[in-house]
């Protein structure tokens, strides 16, 4: 299999993880974004069941109705890369790559990547686990190899906000925001991409950065 090559097309904020869960959204993005398979809507990292691994989420392709959610797909040219920059200089110093494959998702790494920055490579020798791509409406199908486990398909968009109160507040006609609010994501479905890793395949520092990253095919 020969190395493939990737040009950033959009990407998600960065965030610190020195433990509990740390997340960051981007719904609605511009008409050239949204409703691509490059949109990612949210990246989370979290401490997992086990203790000893971290849990990455990227969820892409937002405010899919149930109907859409049926009909939606991974795109097999675009790749989700976290990074990880694990001594504070905002290079990425290891990736996890995920890239869907024949009803697949595949993931390699973590590693240190070939190439940082807007472009990226796959290394085929950095293969670590894939698993079948969840159909909507069935039972989640998780893969599981050397200690790192993932799983891929459409699921309930978790991220939490009130759209019509937060437009009120900047409207000027609300000073804050209702307990309770309304979700307006409610109903709707993101395609989901989580991957939990052991910490011991992160590097030794106690901190580290993570930004989530689409990137589309060049070859």
């Amino acid at each position: 299999m020969k190395k493939r090559k990737f040009l950033l097309t959009a990407f998600i904020v960065a965030v610190t993880v020195t433990g509990g869960i740390i997340y960051a959204a981007d719904h609605l993005d511009s008409p050239a974004v949204s409703n691509q398979t490059t949109d990612i809507t949210d990246v989370y990292v979290f401490r997992g069941q086990n203790t000893s691994n971290l849990v990455f989420v990227a969820n892409t392709q937002g405010l899919l109705s149930p109907s859409a959610s049926s009909m939606a797909m991974f795109d097999e040219k675009t790749l989700i890369e976290f990074n990880i920059d694990n001594n504070g200089d905002n290079v990425e110093d290891l990736v996890i790559q995920a890239i869907a494959k024949n009803g697949k998702m595949k993931v390699y790494g973590p590693y240190k990547p070939v190439s940082t920055g807007t472009k990226s490579v796959i290394s085929p020798s950095a293969f670590s686990v894939q698993a079948d791509i969840t159909v909507y409406g069935q039972a989640a199908k998780i893969g599981e190899e050397n200690g790192i486990k993932v799983f891929a398909g459409p699921r309930d968009d978790p991220f939490f906000f009130d759209l019509g109160q937060y437009q009120k507040i900047i409207g000027g006609t609300a000073s804050g925001f209702n307990n309770p609010g309304t979700d307006t994501f409610k109903g709707t479905n993101v395609m989901s991409i989580v991957i939990e890793v052991p910490k011991s395949l992160l590097g030794s520092t106690n901190t580290i950065n993570v930004w989530a990253e689409s990137k589309k095919a060049i070859n």
